[in-house]
C-alpha cells in the first residue's frame, strides 16, 4: 500500500504539488495521469525521497522511503532509464545495485532474462538503444523482487511488442499481489493495462477511481481525461459525469 498524504511542494515561487492525497492499493495496476507540468514527476520524486516535500508525507506500508533499509527489496522504481554509467555494462550495473542492497547475485541473471537483455548483458550502457535502456531500468526495478513498483513511462522507447510485454508484466505483478503504480501519457494503453486511475492537474487531485467509471457510458478514457482538465480550468463547468 502506498499512502500519499497532503503532499505539497514549491520550487521557488511555483507550486508544483498542492495538498495531494491518494492511496495505491496492492493487487491492482494503478495509472497516474496528468498533462505535462501537472506535478507527476515531482510527486514521484518525493515518493522516493529524491525531493523533500514542503508539507505532507508518503508512506510505503507505513514507512517513508528514506527510512527503508535496503529499499530495493521494498520498492522498485523506474524514473530515468538513462541514469546509468555509460561505461558500465548492463550486468555490472545490476550487480552494483544488488551488492548495495544485499540482493543475491543470482537475481541479476534472472532479471536480465526476464526483460530480454541476456544477449546484450555485457554491452556498455552507452551502446544500448532507448528500448534496451528502458528494459534495463525495468530490470533494476525488479531486481529486489519488491512488493511495490513505481514505473514512470515504462513503455517509453519500446516497440509494439515491447509495449505488449510491459502491459502483460504489470498485469502479472499486480495479479501476484504487488502494488503497481504506473505514470503514463498513453491513454489507449492505460485503458487496456490499468485497473484504477489517479488523475492530477496543476498539482491537485482531479479524480481517482476504477477505469470502468471513467469510461462509463461509452466514453473513451481520452474524452474523460480532457473533460476533467476542462472542468478544472473552468470551475463553473461540471465536466463529465461519473
Amino acid at each position: 500500500m502506498i499512502s500519499v498524504r497532503n503532499l505539497s511542494k514549491r520550487y521557488g515561487g511555483r507550486l508544483a504539488v498542492d495538498r495531494l492525497s491518494f492511496e495505491v492499493r496492492p493487487g491492482v495496476v494503478t495509472a497516474f495521469l496528468g498533462p505535462n507540468g501537472a506535478g507527476k514527476s515531482s510527486t514521484l520524486r518525493m515518493m522516493l525521497g529524491l525531493d523533500r516535500p514542503d508539507e505532507g508525507e508518503v508512506l510505503f506500508d507505513g514507512t517513508p522511503y528514506p527510512a527503508l533499509r535496503r529499499p530495493l527489496r521494498r520498492v522498485g522504481a523506474l524514473l530515468e532509464a538513462r541514469a546509468v554509467h555509460g561505461g558500465r555494462s548492463a550486468r555490472d550495473h545490476l550487480r552494483w545495485l544488488a551488492d548495495s542492497n544485499g540482493i543475491p547475485a543470482v537475481r541479476v541473471g534472472e532479471v536480465l532474462d526476464q526483460v530480454g537483455l541476456a544477449d546484450v548483458a555485457r554491452r556498455p550502457a552507452r551502446g544500448l538503444s532507448l528500448g534496451m535502456a528502458q528494459r534495463l531500468g525495468i530490470a533494476a526495478a525488479l531486481l529486489g523482487d519488491p512488493p511495490v513498483l513505481l514505473l514512470d513511462e515504462p513503455a517509453n522507447g519500446l516497440d509494439p511488442y515491447g509495449i505488449l510485454w510491459i502491459r502483460e508484466l504489470v498485469r502479472e505483478l499486480a495479479d501476484a499481489g504487488r502494488t503497481v503504480f504506473v505514470s503514463s501519457h498513453l491513454m489507449a494503453e492505460t485503458a487496456l493495462a490499468a485497473d484504477e486511475l489517479i488523475v492530477i492537474g496543476a498539482g491537485r487531485l482531479l479524480a481517482a477511481g476504477p477505469v470502468s467509471e471513467f469510461v462509463a457510458g461509452g466514453r473513451t478514457l481520452e474524452d474523460a481525461f480532457f473533460g476533467l482538465l476542462a472542468a478544472a480550468a473552468d470551475p463553473g463547468d461540471p465536466g463529465p459525469s461519473r
